[in-house]
């Protein structure tokens, strides 16, 4: 059964059902280009609802008007939707608009997503939860992206291609439908994963079905999930000159944000939505930055503090963990430089009245070199970043405060998963290993050695993660795709940790959580800066699977309920459909220990 398109894993089968494959473009053409950034995959699975088959001649020989039933059950339907995003938002967060908004450019206070054990205090004002800035008004309907992309005039968006009767297609459709997004050269892509849409050649794959040419790079993409619904979804696109681009591909608009570097110039390494949130969303950049928006607002003037010695001072060595940190007021090894905006939540609760809430809503800036990418806590509480300095840093946002820093084996990280349950991050990176971190243990679990180059992806794979063994994938820049299987009750224990040197375990995490203190504005007296142990220090992981595949260099990895999807720089995109034990998206067991974090392990001390 082995070839270039097919794999055996334990579980069974993996074969490639369909394939997408970059178009040729002429040289002479203006949106040539050559795919110098890496090809991101973003995926959202949206639920049709069901037709109405009734047949016309009866129901005009009943009298009913179907037209009118039609109309009537698609108002009920939008209805249900408005509902379900009112009841996600708690009663506190009251839309409202500045004094010289319409409803189409209004501003939005974000939604609060922080547990009650962050955000007990009524009167204190996170950076995702604040009062509105002026009372009396409601917000009407959700906005959306003001402009047409098919009937603009801006040089930035240089050719829209759909397939045709896109409309017509998505009207037809009913149950769940998964959407797949990727960039590849100066194109974003759009299409469905399984669909039944003509084949454009036999060397080029299915027809995508919209795809679009800008005068920039696009380098990352996020689809919001909490809005994702039949008639709009929110995707957020960032480019290598900083520009931000909001999009609905079902309605072609778009609303460009930090437009021409007005906030920041430099280029975007990864862009996500802030889980639960109709609005915010986190963008990282290459100059070491991470920068809160609001989908909602207009670019205000900005300007970033610089810490002292910022651009005076060397940068981290690469070796993160043999660097002693510089003489500077601001040590980026224990703590986040935050910027506050005049327009700040903090310093609106404080009383400062009268003030336009514009873009940005924070400004953080993590290391002296690049941030590459980052990535949600499940239960929303933390945020997992890594950087071109060798660290991994997990933060809380809503404090936005640094928790913990770890370093690198050897070199930068280059990506970065958090397991389903939230008790492991993995990464992998230019040492060609994979490392499993346990943040409330604060140490590395395990490395995993098979890559024989940089790692450029990682991914769990839900449905075969219960909370004992966990099951996660990586593609690197030696086109392999490898499978791993990891059970911390099943590693083999290394040399040094023997009887006289016992393993941490849940009772010194416990005992740690206690000297942190169970506030998470509380000022840590534990280190942040935890160095790389030694390899001898450290379980190893062996793979389950290791695919050689003939492409290019491998870029993205991600699974869903019935594939396994991989891209190559280039943006040849494969879709790996799952055995068909595995076709069932309700796993046997899932995550039977529940979602973890260090907060869980302070309640217990107390």
């Amino acid at each position: 059964m082995e070839s270039d398109s097919a794999f055996v894993a334990p579980e069974g089968v993996y074969s490639v059902t369909e394939e997408h494959k970059p178009l040729p473009v002429p040289i002479h053409s203006s949106t040539a280009a050559q795919p110098i950034y890496q090809t991101r995959l973003s995926s959202v699975t949206v639920r049709f609802p069901p037709k109405h088959s009734v047949s016309p001649g009866l129901a005009q020989f009943l009298g009913a008007n179907l037209t009118k039933d039609l109309k009537k059950d698609k108002e009920k339907e939008r209805e249900k939707e408005k509902e379900a995003v009112v009841k996600e938002r708690p009663l506190l967060e009251e839309r409202s608009m500045s004094s010289g908004s319409t409803p189409e450019d209004s501003f939005s206070s974000p939604d609060v997503v922080a547990t009650p054990d962050l955000s007990a205090e009524p009167q204190q004002y996170k950076l995702f939860s604040h009062p509105s800035v002026s009372v009396g008004k409601k917000k009407s309907n959700i906005s959306r992206p003001k402009h047409n992309m098919r009937t603009t005039s801006s040089t930035f968006i240089t050719r829209l291609q759909s397939t045709e009767g896109l409309s017509k297609t998505l009207a037809a459709k009913q149950g769940d439908v998964t959407f797949l997004f990727y960039n590849t050269g100066k194109a974003f892509l759009w299409i469905e994963v399984g669909s039944k849409t003509k084949v454009r050649h036999l060397a080029l794959g299915r027809e995508p079905l919209t795809r679009i040419s800008f005068s920039a790079y696009p380098t990352c993409h996020d689809v919001n999930p909490s809005t994702a619904s039949s008639e709009r979804l929110d995707v957020i696109i960032g480019f290598s000159t900083g520009d931000l681009v909001w999009f609905d591909p079902i309605s072609s608009r778009y609303c460009r944000l930090n437009k021409q570097g007005t906030i920041s110039a430099s280029l975007c390494t990864a862009v996500r939505w802030v889980p639960s949130s109709p609005t915010l969303f986190l963008v990282s950049h290459a100059d070491g930055t991470i920068i809160v928006y609001d989908k909602e607002r207009e670019d205000g003037i900005f300007t970033a503090t610089i810490p002292n010695g910022l651009t005076n001072t060397p940068h981290i060595t690469i070796n993160a963990h043999h660097a002693s940190p510089v003489s500077d007021e601001w040590d980026p090894l224990s703590t986040i430089f935050v910027t506050p905006p005049p327009w700040h939540p903090e310093a609106i609760g404080k009383g400062e009245k009268g003030v336009v809430v514009k873009n940005p809503v924070s400004h953080w800036r993590l290391c002296r070199r690049g941030v590459v990418d980052f990535v949600f806590s499940p239960d929303n509480k933390y945020v997992a970043a890594i950087s071109d300095d060798g660290c991994l840093r997990v933060i809380d946002p809503l404090a936005e405060q640094l928790v913990d820093c770890y370093a690198s084996y050897f070199g930068s990280m280059t990506c970065v998963a958090w397991s389903p349950d939230g008790r492991f991050i993995l990464t992998g990176g230019q040492d060609d290993l994979l490392t499993i971190f346990s943040p409330w243990e604060q140490r590395v679990v395990a490395r995993c050695q098979g890559h024989s180059s940089f790692v450029s992806a990682v991914a769990f794979d839900e449905l075969r993660c219960d909370g004992r063994t966990y099951r996660f994938g990586s593609v690197g820049e030696d086109n392999k795709l490898i499978l791993w299987d990891f059970s911390s009750g099943a590693l083999h224990r290394p040399k040094l940790l023997g009887a006289h040197h016992p393993r941490p375990s849940v009772s010194s995490s416990i005992s740690l959580a206690h000297r942190r203190g169970t506030g998470s504005t509380i000022q840590l007296s534990a280190p942040r800066y935890h160095p790389a142990p030694s390899r001898n220090e450290v379980s190893t992981v062996q793979p389950v699977l290791v695919k050689q595949l003939d492409a290019d260099l491998l870029t993205s990895l991600a699974f869903l309920p019935r594939a396994l999807i991989t891209a190559s720089k280039a943006g040849h995109v494969r879709v790996w459909v799952r055995p068909l034990v595995m076709a069932n998206p309700s796993p046997r067991r899932r995550h039977t220990r529940g979602t973890l974090s260090v907060t869980d392990f302070r309640g217990v001390v107390h």
